[in-house]
């Protein structure tokens, strides 16, 4: 397997609680239906909302592109125990494109800030 691409991206809780508040449709614009149940589980859905948006932007960077060019929808960062990538639509066929078989992310916080690093890997 060889690391085809590698992205990280950083999130402030609060900026995004505060978007959350200030813009309802932000949720269903930016976060899976997987992605939003997962979220409301908890007593502060941000913290949850803003790993999952550095995830989004990290795995982005792996493939090469940024958000100008894929659906924020197109990738989906799982919870519950080891955080996983599903790739839809334009992040699939780039994917595919590249090579990459597989995006592994690791994701961690603060009581501030969500880190998230993504690496794209495969088989050339």
């Amino acid at each position: 397997m060889r690391i085809l691409g590698l992205g990280v991206d950083l999130a402030d809780i609060d900026r995004v609680e505060h978007v959350l508040g200030r813009y309802p449709r932000f949720a269903e614009r930016c976060f899976t239906d997987h992605e939003r149940e997962y979220a409301s589980k908890f007593a502060k859905p941000a913290r949850r909302y803003a790993a999952r948006f550095a995830g989004k932007e990290a795995v982005m960077k792996s493939l090469g592109t940024g958000w100008r060019r894929l659906r924020w929808t197109e990738v989906e960062i799982t919870g519950g125990g080891k955080p996983t990538v599903r790739l839809y639509g334009n992040a699939a066929s780039r994917a595919g494109m590249l090579g990459v078989t597989e995006v592994l992310v690791t994701i961690t916080h603060t009581d501030t800030t969500a880190l998230v690093m993504a690496v794209a890997v495969g088989e050339h």
